[in-house]
């Protein structure tokens, strides 16, 4: 089993939040890329957009609180901001393939060194479907991924070469899991911030491809 080590998931996510630059539209993708909306971006305007047609939502909502009509793409309920909009699910697509999304952030099985992920099949699984993935990934500006370091049964998430179906190669930016900030460069996947408590051997060890390492790693921002 993984270890529940390093950062939670909302730090995770709070991590890649500060990366989103004032007035962009944002996509997040189902699991753990939903709680990037809970987020606090002070005086950044941050436009969340969901495949189902919901623009500019907010925070998911506090339980009690639902409006069963009002869901994310991942059927989790979620409050609306000032000046959002609710729009055909075509419509949400079409801001999608005509490059209208700075970034998605995507939950991930696999991120290889060079850029690809997989995100829609696990290994021996029958069946399955791509969804919305496929259109982010070729369409948004930016791609990010939020996952854990290692499946449940302690195999690297971060990889060489993807072993399951790629949903989309060479457009990853960057990746965040409980252990770090990693991002994607031309030489290969580098360690760029750490998660406190944990070790660049821990991270060497769970990382199934070659790690750019820097003399020196900053602690992951905001969580140290």
């Amino acid at each position: 089993m993984s270890e529940n080590k390093g950062l939670t998931r909302q730090q995770m996510c709070d991590r890649l939040a500060m990366e989103f630059q004032d007035g962009w539209i944002v996509n997040l993708g189902i699991g753990i890329p939903t709680l990037c909306s809970n987020c606090d971006f002070g005086e950044r305007e941050i436009i969340f957009h969901s495949e189902n047609g919901v623009v500019g939502y907010g925070p998911l909502t506090p339980a009690g609180e639902e409006d069963l009509h009002l869901v994310n793409a991942g059927g989790q309920h979620v409050t609306l901001r000032p000046g959002a909009a609710i729009v055909h699910h075509a419509d949400a697509f079409g801001m999608i393939r005509s490059g209208r999304i700075d970034v998605t952030v995507l939950g991930a099985y696999e991120v290889a060194e060079n850029g690809d992920f997989a995100n829609w099949k696990m290994a021996g699984q029958k069946g399955g479907g791509i969804g919305g993935a496929m259109d982010l990934a070729a369409c948004a500006r930016h791609v990010f991924v939020a996952m854990e370091q290692t499946t449940r049964n302690g195999r690297p998430r971060l990889v060489e070469r993807c072993a399951i179906p790629v949903t989309a190669r060479g457009v990853v930016d960057l990746v965040v899991t409980n252990y770090g900030l990693f991002e994607i460069t031309p030489a290969g996947m580098a360690l760029k911030e750490i998660a406190p408590g944990i070790t660049i051997d821990e991270v060497k060890a769970t990382t199934g491809c070659k790690l750019i390492v820097p003399g020196n790693v900053p602690v992951v921002k905001g969580a140290g």
